[in-house]
């Protein structure tokens, strides 16, 4: 009977737990959708062959650093975008 009671309780504090895991989870945009448009513009210049890099002006070829180029652009812009990680 001891077994019993104590999957009872077991389950019934899996059941609270799991209820205010889902309750508490509520998030906000980290980046706003001008933000992805920027991104999403300079993606489509990378795979046109159009997109070049800052200083040097060389074409870029990676996608990770097209996103990097939009984010950047937006930022400057003045777009809800999370800061640079340091």
């Amino acid at each position: 009977m001891a077994t019993k009671k104590a999957a009872k309780k077991s389950a019934k504090k899996a059941t609270k737990k799991a209820a205010k895991k889902s309750a508490k989870k509520t998030s906000t945009r980290k980046y706003s959708p001008a933000a992805g448009k920027s991104v999403e513009r300079e993606m489509k210049a990378m795979k046109q062959g159009k997109l070049k890099s800052g200083r040097s002006g060389k074409k870029v070829t990676n996608p990770k650093q097209a996103i990097a180029i939009g984010l950047s652009e937006a930022r400057k812009a003045g777009k809800k975008v999370p800061a640079k990680k340091k």
